[in-house]
């Protein structure tokens, strides 16, 4: 009966040991190694916290607009060189070339403009060089400017001594001779806006030998007609060569309905000034400006002269 009993109780054991192996069995393995599941989830998480980790590329800020050819011109610093000042004051020489640009106004726009060719285009020379050409387009285009319904475009024909630049103190740009050369394809690359909002620039540009042909060329003929037909309230205003000697001023008096002849008081011979009408084109209005006058006022200020040659009627 004992050994019965302890027969029972052994299988009982046994049975038992061998259910908890079965277990076991049952039971996956307890590896360090992860699992397929367990390494996607922690190359995630690793991607996550390196994304986090990489700094924001901050975007640049953003400037105003502004047009790609631009020239900040130094008012003030005219104003003390001696030109025209634009910011109110009052000045002799404002005073001065308020008259001088009422006569040419006047003829562009007015009566007269319908006997001139290209009226609202006006050439500035002189006999011989410094006698102030540079100085008196320039202060011309300011003052034109000025007006309510006017734009201007003040171009540097001066090819052989360019002079335009330097006297708005500004640094030295392509201008009409890399458009005449086919440096530039359009002249539009080449005209520059201003902070004087009515007032353009092309300059002279590069030099090149054979400057006198590129302005008496086709292209540049097509150019000037585009100027003085495509907007009707626009004044273009070139700063040509002296007359006496240059081969560029006679070409663009072909080009312009009048012409401004600044002369030098006490330096201008009268054999230079009739010099100077006889290379212009007789059908434009021409007239004369005194410049670095000797006779002043109390304030030290000049005087001008100004006034238009007879037209002969056929």
């Amino acid at each position: 009966m004992k050994n019965t009993i302890e027969k029972a109780l052994q299988k009982q054991k046994e049975a038992k040991q061998q259910r908890q192996a079965e277990v076991k069995v049952e039971e996956p393995p307890k590896d360090d190694k992860p699992t397929l599941d367990s390494s996607i989830s922690s190359q995630v998480e690793v991607q996550t916290q390196q994304e986090q980790t990489v700094p924001t590329q901050t975007q640049p800020e953003s400037k105003p607009d502004l047009p790609e050819k631009f020239l900040e011109i130094d008012l003030e610093k005219l104003s003390e060189n001696g030109l025209i000042s634009l910011s109110g004051e009052r000045k002799q020489i404002n005073e001065e070339y308020r008259e001088i640009k009422r006569k040419l106004l006047a003829n562009a726009f007015g009566a007269l403009s319908s006997t001139l060719n290209n009226p609202n285009i006006i050439m500035v020379s002189s006999s011989r060089p410094s006698e102030g050409k540079t100085f008196t387009a320039t202060n011309l285009a300011l003052s034109i400017a000025s007006e309510q319904d006017k734009t201007v475009l003040l171009i540097d024909a001066d090819v052989l001594k360019p002079n335009v630049l330097r006297t708005l103190s500004l640094k030295h740009k392509p201008g009409l001779m890399e458009y005449l050369t086919g440096d530039v394809d359009d002249i539009s690359e080449v005209i520059y806006h201003t902070n004087v909002d009515k007032l353009k620039i092309i300059p002279a540009g590069k030099s090149h030998h054979l400057s006198t042909e590129l302005l008496a060329s086709q292209k540049m003929h097509d150019t000037v007609d585009e100027f003085a037909n495509r907007y009707p309230d626009r004044v273009v205003i070139f700063d040509t060569p002296p007359l006496i000697g240059i081969n560029e001023s006679a070409i663009l008096a072909n080009f312009a309905g009048q012409a401004v002849v600044v002369v030098e008081e006490g330096r201008a011979k009268m054999a230079d000034i009739r010099h100077c009408v006889e290379r212009l084109n007789p059908d434009m209005a021409i007239g004369f400006v005194v410049n670095k006058s000797v006779h002043t006022d109390t304030d030290g200020s000049g005087y001008y002269g100004y006034y238009y040659a007879e037209r002969t009627v056929e």
